[in-house]
């Protein structure tokens, strides 16, 4: 599969049918995919899956995807019913991401369990085989785990199209976790994991697949890209925990760059609020020209952030 776009939008109550009007313009100018937030505990959005749903009725052609599901308050047997569902539902539109719950507090205060570092990733890892055995029909799914435990249910239904599993996740031991057993990673937004350390957690999730017999090449890659697009250059370039905020122009440098020497094959823009006009820059502007760079192969002393490696 080659280069791929998208955009995340929260699920805000309020703006319900702003999320609605943002995906049918993301699917009007051409973009790839959509990825819907999942913070269940926060008072002011909808449930994610709820709105993906509403998402997949109201366009024809765009894949989405929750970015990424809490796995602590959606149990995975039922994750990978929902997830199966909307993909035939959909003819194959559907795919999974999925991650261990950033905010513990609000988890646990939803009723959700108390789960920390080595634990909280033991128990992403019991749910995805939870997930992947119910998506094989005619099988008995049985699955003891410390946090996950199924026993005897059938599998079944399989979703329309081969759903990978995308997995939410910024640690040493979470990328590790990528490597051994994910379908792709969703990097986190540079305010979580600045843009010099993306190709480092690269080469990490690279080096874990080596290590369990895999090619890290089947292994997609999903840049966060948080910020606006306008016609001002920008001086200088995003550095550690900068958003990109210049033309349309620099962000396909960034993104060329990132392609390049980052690895990353899939580009989600966050843009700032319900703003239409951003997704059609981004998709209009943006995405023509980074996909000819892409093509025409960037010179490798480019930095994933656009820069230089020498400076």
């Amino acid at each position: 599969m080659g280069v791929r776009f998208g955009i995340s939008i929260p699920p805000t109550a309020a703006a319900l049918e702003d999320v609605l009007d943002m995906t049918k313009t993301a699917e009007d100018a051409g973009l790839d995919l959509v990825g819907i937030q999942d913070h269940p505990y926060a008072p002011e959005f909808g449930d994610t899956f709820a709105v993906l749903g509403a998402c997949l009725s109201a366009t024809d052609r765009i894949s989405v995807y929750p970015g990424v599901a809490n796995m602590p308050l959606r149990r995975p047997s039922m994750l990978a019913k929902q997830a199966a569902t909307f993909d035939l539902l959909s003819g194959g539109r559907f795919e999974l991401g999925v991650g261990a719950g950033a905010f513990e507090d609000g988890i646990v205060a939803m009723g959700g369990p108390e789960l920390k570092g080595r634990a909280a990733l033991c128990a992403l890892e019991e749910g995805i085989e939870i997930i992947r055995a119910t998506w094989r029909p005619g099988r008995l799914v049985s699955v003891q785990g410390d946090e996950y435990t199924v026993q005897g249910i059938a599998g079944g239904p399989a979703p329309a199209h081969d759903m990978g599993i995308w997995i939410g996740a910024m640690g040493p031991r979470a990328l590790d976790l990528i490597g051994r057993v994910g379908d792709g990673w969703v990097a986190p937004l540079p305010n979580w994991l600045p843009w010099e350390r993306w190709r480092g957690a690269q080469d990490r999730i690279d080096a874990a697949a080596r290590a369990a017999g895999r090619d890290p090449s089947g292994i997609t890659r999903m840049a966060a890209l948080p910020g606006a697009i306008s016609d001002q250059s920008l001086r200088p370039r995003p550095r550690g925990n900068d958003p990109i905020n210049g033309s349309a122009r620099e962000w396909a440098e960034i993104i060329a760059a990132l392609h390049k020497n980052a690895r990353f094959d899939t580009f989600i823009y966050w843009p700032p609020g319900f703003d239409v006009d951003q997704v059609q820059r981004f998709a209009r502007r943006v995405v023509p020209i980074a996909r000819e760079m892409i093509g025409a192969a960037q010179p490798s002393e480019i930095s994933p952030t656009g820069g230089s490696d020498r400076s």
